[in-house]
C-alpha cells in the first residue's frame, strides 16, 4: 500500500460527513446533500495547487495587494450516474468551470468496463480536468474516463472519489501514473460483486432511491 500514490483528505468535516454517508439509515435526500457537501470540501483541497497572480484591489479604504487564480480553466467530468451527485458541490466553488459527462457500466459477464456515453467540452484540451465518481473500486471506469479525456486533448487530469480501494488505486497508478487521486477513505476489500467493503453500498441507488 505504501507504494500506491493517492491523497486521503482527512479533514474532520469530510470524515464526519463520510460517516453519515456510510450509515445504512441515512435516507436519499440527506445522502445527496452529504455527497454534494463532501465533494465541495474535497475539491477545495484538490485545487490547492492552482496558480495565482497578484493584483491590486481597490477597497473602501485603499489599495490591497491581493491574489486571484491565474489563467487556468477547469472542467469537471462526472462518471454517470453516481458521479452526478458530486457536480453541484464542486460547481459551488468554481461556477465558471465547464462540465462533461461520461457514462460507463461494468459488463456482468466479463467484468470489463463498457462506455455508453461521452460528451465533453469542446475546449477540454485547454482545461485542467477533475474526473469525479463516488467510488473507485476496480479502477476500470476511472481508467476509461481518463482515456477519453486524454484522447480529447486534456493534459492535466485529476481523479476525485469519496471511497477508494487499493485495487482501483493501483490500476489508475499503473495505467495513468500522471493522474493524482484524491479520496476521503481507502477501504480494504472488494466483495464477489466487486463492491467496496465496508463502503457505503450502491451510491447511485442510495442517491436516487432506486434498487
Amino acid at each position: 500500500m505504501d507504494s500506491l500514490k493517492y491523497t486521503v483528505i482527512d479533514h474532520p468535516l469530510v470524515q464526519h460527513k463520510l460517516s453519515l454517508m456510510r450509515d445504512v439509515t441515512t435516507g436519499s435526500k440527506e445522502f445527496r446533500e452529504l455527497v454534494s457537501e463532501t465533494s465541495m470540501l474535497m475539491c477545495y483541497e484538490a485545487m490547492r495547487d492552482l496558480p495565482v497572480k497578484e493584483v491590486d484591489v481597490q477597497t473602501p479604504l485603499g489599495i490591497a495587494k491581493s491574489k486571484v487564480i491565474s489563467g487556468r480553466k477547469l472542467a469537471y467530468v462526472p462518471i454517470l450516474r453516481a458521479g452526478l451527485g458530486m457536480v453541484d458541490g464542486v460547481m459551488n466553488l468554481i461556477p465558471a468551470a465547464k462540465v462533461g459527462h461520461i457514462g460507463t457500466f461494468r459488463d456482468p459477464e466479463t467484468t470489463g468496463t463498457v462506455e455508453y456515453y461521452c460528451k465533453l467540452p469542446k475546449d477540454i484540451a485547454n482545461r485542467d480536468v477533475i474526473i469525479a465518481d463516488i467510488m473507485l473500486a476496480t479502477g476500470g471506469a476511472a481508467c476509461e474516463a481518463v482515456n477519453l479525456v486524454k484522447k480529447a486533448g486534456a493534459k492535466n487530469v485529476k481523479f476525485m472519489c469519496i471511497i477508494a480501494n487499493e485495487r482501483g488505486i493501483k490500476k489508475v497508478n499503473e495505467t495513468h501514473p500522471d493522474v493524482q487521486i484524491y479520496c476521503a477513505a481507502v477501504d480494504p476489500e472488494l466483495n464477489e460483486q466487486l463492491y467496496i467493503v465496508p463502503g457505503l453500498g450502491d451510491a447511485g441507488d442510495r442517491m436516487y432511491g432506486t434498487k
